[in-house]
């Protein structure tokens, strides 16, 4: 069920929220204002959320906004879940159209442990605990404080490399660059509510709660919302080059509930200051709970936009950057020594104070819901209202 207790921030429609809404009685998508008052359709200020996110003093911007009511935020929310969706009244999308979808990978400590342990277990669960303990001997807590790139962290490189436990993921972790990969596919994300997919090929995967700014095509930070990067953790273990097929499948991206505008209720420094908390709920009962903290990222957000967007590269309808997984679930769900990995019908909850709740159901990529509206379908939308 998702209502307002459970997917707001914890100020509620204080901040300035923006989202994106399926609108039966126009067979298209609309850019929304989410308010106290209700659900408002922006979309002839803001076409997209590229135009929003571009657009000066966005938060002011945002709030000036004159738009017709959609409906009660809970109203909305409620008819979001697919399940209980009446198919003639609107529902949420995930909060983003045109901006290209990135990814920064191995940017936490935990992160870059368990990427180092695909590698070496070449995608065998069964081998991860062991070599886990092996990293952590010889790395431990200095991952954590190390800056990446400086000296010290090229003095433990030189260490691991004459131990014979370099790896490349270590070489993106505490190297000087960073490594940022294509997540999905330009308009493929899920929002809050929708079913999310694992390829049903996978027997070792894992959720990955990020946050996940949203940037202009000047390279501005301009807000941020939360993110569930699903990911295939026996694909990548075999090989870094079927990293696409580990991270891009149907439903495999998940944002949401809502992009929270930069202003003064919610800033760049809060965004750095969140704490994420991520709940993965079973229908055998299993239940896991994780908490994470922004503050232990070993690269700044504006140290990872600014290798992703600059003079060699351009995102001229913006881009949203997932920040790397600041947590993931390593207990034995199953069988002893086996690890985690995702059963159908999993809950798996992203939150954070500020930034509210996302909320997916898994499911396989196959049984998830086809993506079939892309940028053409848009672009049909809005010249049918006439809205360019």
């Amino acid at each position: 069920m998702l209502d307002l207790a459970n997917t707001l921030p914890n100020d509620g429609c204080r901040g300035a929220l923006a989202g994106r809404v399926f609108r039966p009685d126009l067979d298209g998508p609309s850019v929304v204002a989410v308010r106290e008052a209700g659900v408002f359709d922006v979309t002839r200020s803001f076409p997209t959320m590229t135009d929003l996110t571009e657009a000066d003093d966005l938060a002011a911007a945002l709030r000036a906004a004159d738009g017709e009511r959609l409906g009660d935020v809970n109203d909305l929310l409620a008819n979001t879940v697919p399940d209980r969706r009446d198919t003639a009244k609107p529902w949420f999308l995930a909060p983003i159209d045109l901006q290209v979808i990135k990814a920064s990978g191995v940017t936490f400590a935990i992160s870059l442990i368990e990427r180092v342990i695909e590698e070496k277990t070449k995608g065998k669960p069964e081998a991860a605990a062991v070599i886990r303990a092996e990293i952590d001997s010889l790395c431990g807590s200095d991952l954590k404080t190390l800056v990446p790139g400086s000296p010290a962290a090229m003095r433990l490189k030189e260490v691991l490399i004459a131990q014979g436990a370099w790896s490349q993921y270590l070489e993106v972790g505490i190297g000087p660059d960073a490594e940022i990969f294509t997540k999905a596919p330009v308009m493929s994300a899920v929002g809050t509510g929708m079913d999310a997919g694992v390829h049903p090929l996978s027997s070792w995967n894992n959720p990955e709660p990020e946050v996940v700014p949203f940037v202009s095509s000047r390279g501005a930070i301009v807000g941020a919302a939360l993110g569930n990067d699903v990911n295939l953790r026996d694909v990548e273990g075999r090989s870094a080059l079927l990293l696409g097929k580990a991270k891009d499948n149907n439903a495999s991206c998940a944002i949401g509930p809502f992009l929270r505008l930069f202003d003064d209720t919610f800033t760049y420094e809060d965004m750095t200051r969140c704490e994420v908390t991520l709940a993965i709920t079973g229908e055998d009962g299993f239940h896991s709970e994780l908490v994470a903290r922004m503050a232990d990222i070993s690269r700044t957000p504006k140290d990872l936009v600014g290798q992703m967007i600059n003079a060699n590269h351009q995102y001229p309808d913006g881009v949203v950057l997932f920040l790397g997984a600041m947590a993931a679930p390593t207990e034995d769900r199953d069988v002893k020594g086996a690890g985690f990995t995702h059963k159908v019908g999993d809950i798996v909850s992203v939150a954070s104070p500020p930034l509210g709740r996302l909320v997916n159901r898994m499911k396989t990529s196959d049984a998830c819901p086809p993506w079939n509206f892309g940028v053409r379908d848009l672009m049909r939308s809005l010249a049918r209202r006439g809205i360019g």
